[in-house]
């Protein structure tokens, strides 16, 4: 198994923290600290908070430093449904254009969040995942929107990650992913674009769930 690399480790340890409120919005991240805290260099954490900020997670301050994102949850509403419209065209023009090694890729993707769903386990099914959206916007057969698609999901993956917390989440997702994958399979461009959207989109109608998790992590009371 190829080993992870250490700007790897210490981004997916920070995001984490991020999410689950041990690092808040608007804390300042000092990179001595974080070294000490990972017992690695500079370089990897310096990395790492670079990933982040282009992933919208944290804002580099020139001479300032380091800082979580305060991000609004109309803010985070706003950009799930502009990601639900990307990901739909994307997944009816690979419906129309995707090749038989991108399917194929798409199925063990689809396979991959099984096995995880079964098992329980949330951090590998968030890779899965990631694997299986970052396969149907390849497929798309459009670089242009494929980039687009792929940046604004730099931005919300952390988020969804935290969606897989919802009760039942994972099983709903894989249910979702296979009827996306099914519809790409048979060419059914209409069916495909409107499940993948409203597969995003069911993260926005589950935002009350959503809500009530992120005001925990804001509050004062989580960080006691």
């Amino acid at each position: 198994m190829a080993r992870i690399p250490e700007s790897q480790r210490v981004r997916d340890a920070l995001e984490n923290a991020i999410v689950d409120g041990r690092h808040r919005p608007g804390d300042r991240l000092d990179p001595t600290r974080l070294e000490e805290e990972f017992g690695c260099s500079r370089t990897p954490v310096r990395e790492a908070l670079q990933a982040l900020e282009r992933s919208g997670l944290v804002q580099i301050r020139p001479k300032q430093g380091t800082y979580v994102t305060e991000l609004g949850l109309s803010e985070l509403a706003e950009r799930f449904e502009v990601m639900a419209e990307l990901e739909g065209m994307a997944a009816r023009l690979a419906a129309r254009r995707i090749g038989i090694a991108e399917l194929a890729a798409l199925d063990e993707a689809v396979a991959e969040c099984a096995r995880h769903a079964d098992a329980g386990d949330a951090d590998g099914y968030y890779y899965a995942n990631a694997r299986f959206h970052a396969t149907l916007y390849d497929s798309c057969g459009n670089e242009y929107l494929s980039r687009q698609v792929h940046q604004l999901k730099r931005t919300l993956q952390p988020y969804r990650r935290l969606q897989l917390r919802v009760p039942d989440r994972m099983r709903r997702s894989l249910a979702e992913h296979r009827t996306i994958a099914a519809a790409v399979r048979a060419g059914d461009a209409g069916t495909a674009e409107d499940a993948a959207r409203e597969h995003v989109l069911v993260q926005v109608t589950e935002f009350s769930q959503l809500v009530t998790t992120w005001r925990a992590v804001r509050s004062p009371a989580s960080a006691e």
